[in-house]
């Protein structure tokens, strides 16, 4: 990147990135600062990561969180293939590097794409559905476990606004509230695990800027705080599933929060 190139690093699984923090950090995040704008590093690293089905601890890693307090990156994290392809060449296009993380369960999703070229914004939320009661915010597989939920909710007279997130850093703030000073009433579901996760710095970001708008605490669901199991049934139990976001969604419409 520092001779001209723009390259794409595949991580494989994004649990391999840990091997290569060092040159995430100090050098891809870094070098534009330290060389005084002598460089740019538009670099995109991509892969895939989540929680997948059995895959073991090691490759169920979901690193946007260990990432996120890196700074002079941009973290993107892709839902569909539409947003895949846009948000791809968006990346490379780009003169900053970009942490593509993809979901190893989203590789067999299928759908028409725009023809042509396209390309979609690295740093703004995607409102998947609009919506008066609750504002949902998720990113990457959790969208279509929210959809899922959505639909469940629709029948039980709950009204979601539903926000997939997509950048991860920096957070689209104005889309975000804007939908939380309609439904003043917000739920945070993602697959990062809750301790430092994005929900956190989401939720701590929305108590800043939208405290005064809010009619209930904010609600966040996440993985649990342990390795992800091999054992298909406790995997299942470490991360969120569509009938706890229906639950949690009617409560704090409820005001039962």
């Amino acid at each position: 990147a520092m001779t001209g190139l723009r390259p794409i690093v595949e991580g494989m699984n994004m649990g391999f990135l840990l091997l290569a923090f060092n040159q995430i950090s100090n050098n891809m995040g870094m070098l534009r600062y330290t060389s005084g704008g002598n460089f740019t590093i538009p670099t995109v690293v991509r892969g895939p990561g989540g929680v997948g089905r059995q895959l073991g601890a090691e490759h169920s890693q979901r690193l946007e969180a260990y990432f996120h307090a890196v700074p002079g990156i941009k973290i993107v994290a892709v839902s569909t293939p539409t947003n895949a392809k846009g948000l791809m060449k968006a990346a490379i296009r780009d003169n900053n590097p970009v942490l593509f993380f993809e979901h190893v369960l989203l590789y067999n999703l299928s759908e028409d794409i725009p023809e042509g070229d396209y390309t979609c914004a690295l740093d703004q939320a995607d409102l998947v559905k609009e919506g008066s009661d609750v504002t949902i915010l998720t990113y990457s597989r959790m969208r279509h476990h929210c959809l899922k939920a959505v639909e469940q909710l629709e029948k039980e007279g709950v009204s979601v606004e539903l926000i997939d997130l997509i950048s991860l850093k920096p957070f689209d703030m104005e889309t975000i509230s804007r939908s939380i000073r309609k439904t003043h009433k917000v739920l945070v579901v993602e697959e990062c695990m809750k301790t430092g996760g994005i929900g956190a710095e989401l939720i701590a970001l929305i108590t800043e800027h939208c405290f005064d708008d809010l009619d209930a605490r904010p609600i966040r669901l996440s993985s649990q705080d342990i390795p992800t199991p091999y054992n298909g049934t406790l995997e299942n139990l470490t991360i969120i599933q569509p009938h706890q976001i229906v639950e949690a969604a009617k409560a704090l419409k409820a005001g039962q929060v």
